[in-house]
């Protein structure tokens, strides 16, 4: 039962980074991300269900547009694949636990808001609040159904926390991060909380020291400017990731409940 939860979670992540493409690439531009269905951005034509399999459609099309033979760029069966291999990691982590469908959906925004950061400079307000709120409820759900209220209330608080950190920063310098971080740390709190206050701590500080080490690298190698902005989120989300799967053997017993 337990390799078939795997496998079907694996699978469920690719359908899911299938819808992650079109939620990275309408959200920025104030698309809907319901309709109208998947077209190639090039010539316009809708994409054929033989042609939207995960992965296996980009490669049977040899990575071109079947209408135009305009290149799809290697992103899209790339989300994907990331998406079914931490869907499946999240089954190892968590088991048969009530809280899993929660941290699926908090993976799946993890890798949304990060390749936004990337490309556009930006955690879109709307994206951010809908992750906050699908996370919190099923949350929510799994405290229901465990009736462990004490772990929710620990999530809450670590969110609040985190949140009045981030604001503390900004308000200081807008500088350092900006509001859109802000926003994103009551979801990242709350999320990895639930684990425990550990892991938060632990998401927190691998999230500074991979992005100044990136951002070292890259500016003492000329990529950009000390004065150039970087993509925060993606580091923040790392640490969660980092957080999430690493984090009970990172900790050890230093994890606080």
């Amino acid at each position: 039962m337990f390799a078939l939860l795997v496998v079907g979670c694996g699978i469920f992540g690719l359908l899911i980074g299938s819808f992650l493409n079109v939620v990275i690439y309408r959200v920025p531009r104030n698309e809907s991300v319901i309709s109208p269905p998947s077209a190639c951005p090039y010539c316009g034509t809708t994409i054929l269900r033989r042609d939207n399999v995960p992965v296996l459609s980009w490669l049977i099309l040899r990575g071109k547009c079947r209408t135009c033979e305009h290149a799809i760029p290697v992103r899209y069966p790339a989300i994907e694949s990331v998406t079914g291999i931490l869907f499946a990691g999240a089954a190892l982590r968590l088991h048969f636990d009530w809280a899993l469908p929660a941290f699926l959906f908090f993976v799946a925004g993890l890798i949304a808001l990060s390749w936004i950061d990337v490309e556009h400079l930006v955690l879109p307000k709307r994206l951010v609040y809908a992750h906050l709120a699908g996370v919190g409820l099923l949350l929510l759900l799994a405290a229901a159904l465990t009736h462990d209220w004490r772990q929710l209330l620990v999530s809450v608080a670590c969110s609040a926390g985190w949140w009045f950190l981030f604001f503390i920063l900004n308000l200081i310098n807008p500088r350092w991060l900006g509001f859109g971080d802000v926003r994103f740390a009551l979801v990242l709190g709350l999320s990895l909380g639930w684990l425990g206050v550990g892991h938060v701590i632990l998401g927190f500080f691998t999230a500074n020291l991979v992005g100044a080490v990136v951002g070292l690298v890259l500016i003492s190698t000329g990529r950009i400017e000390r004065s150039r902005r970087i993509p925060y989120g993606v580091f923040l989300s790392t640490g969660a990731l980092v957080a999430l799967y690493f984090g009970s053997l990172l900790l050890g017993p230093f994890n606080v409940a």
